[in-house]
């Protein structure tokens, strides 16, 4: 007959036997770390909401389900430029295995904080220009998207503008002048007003405070207002159209959420398409292709939209064949 101490050694093994067995199994059922998605968004959750709901949408239907086969750590710079590189290299800090962003400075800045983990651009001016890829179809290094001819739709911009603002002879041109991308547009935006013989004055902004007193400076001086596309304008464009009806100046612009907000009309890429598109590179690049075999895309629907409510504030008739043709029309 086994002594109490041979007994209660027998049952320590089996208990330890047991306890190795479940930790085991347990190491063997336990998840494997998440891929994980960075994002560094230029603006404000509010402000670009359609456009990440149009990505994660597109993933999810790729399999890439949030919480479940993927992480995305979403980071906000609030539009504040300075935010760019801090965030950048916190994602890089925290090893995601891609990096989405858009617009053209944030994209700079991720691409400056790593040259290893891969970055896709949702939307962006003038990829080769601004020096985020060496060329479209052969991207090069760790960074692909979807660029957004902005440059190319500038001239039709104005002439939609021409036709909803009856004698349109003076045009301001708004942009946040430390942002390059906003420069190329405005200069392009320069070229095609002289072309259509109309009168410019450039109004420059860098930072929030300077929205007001540009208006200021615009009073009387012009007819209707062209604001380029950046996170600063996009983040305070309420707070712009807010001044421009005061002022009695419609506003064209290449982002419906400005018009949204009160701008008069914009027309340009639709964002939501350009971003559920995006999540086909993170798709593929989770999926073990490099940024460098994915070629640039550009944008293949293009919205008009239209404020009739603001139009109407400021005494404008927009003609019915421009309501014919738009995309959407605000009422």
């Amino acid at each position: 007959m086994p002594s109490g101490v041979a007994v209660r050694r027998r049952k320590f093994l089996v208990v330890l036997g047991g306890a190795a067995t479940w930790s085991f199994a347990a190491r063997a059922q336990q998840p494997s770390k998440l891929r994980t998605i960075g994002f560094l968004g230029a603006a404000t959750p509010s402000a670009t909401g359609l456009w990440t709901a149009a990505f994660v949408q597109r993933v999810r239907e790729l399999g890439w389900i949030e919480g479940r086969t993927v992480a995305i750590e979403y980071r906000w710079a609030e539009g504040r430029s300075q935010r760019f590189a801090e965030i950048a290299d916190e994602l890089v800090r925290l090893k995601v295995d891609v990096i989405l962003t858009h617009s053209t400075e944030p994209t700079l800045a991720a691409k400056q904080a790593t040259s290893v983990i891969p970055i896709v651009f949702a939307n962006a001016g003038d990829p080769v220009g601004n020096a985020l890829v060496a060329s479209l179809a052969r991207p090069g290094g760790n960074v692909t998207g979807l660029s957004i001819q902005g440059t190319d739709t500038v001239g039709k911009r104005l002439e939609l503008l021409r036709e909803a603002v009856p004698g349109l002879r003076r045009l301001a041109i708004m942009g946040n002048v430390s942002n390059s991308a906003v420069v190329t547009e405005m200069r392009e935006v320069q070229d095609a007003a002289r072309s259509l013989g109309l009168e410019i004055t450039i109004s420059e902004i860098r930072r929030v405070e300077d929205i007001a007193p540009a208006f200021q400076a615009l009073t009387g001086g012009a007819d209707a207002v062209y604001v380029g596309a950046d996170s600063l304008a996009i983040v305070n464009r309420v707070r712009i159209n807010t001044l421009a009806l005061g002022a009695r100046l419609p506003t064209m612009s290449s982002v419906r959420a400005y018009v949204e907000a009160g701008a008069l009309m914009s027309y340009g890429a639709n964002f939501p398409d350009l971003w559920r598109r995006a999540g086909d590179f993170v798709d593929k690049i989770l999926r073990g292709t490099k940024p460098a075999d994915i070629p640039v895309e550009q944008p293949t629907k293009f919205d008009l939209i239209i404020n009739l409510k603001t139009a109407k504030s400021l005494g404008l008739t927009v003609p019915p064949t421009l309501l014919a043709r738009a995309d959407e029309v605000i009422e």
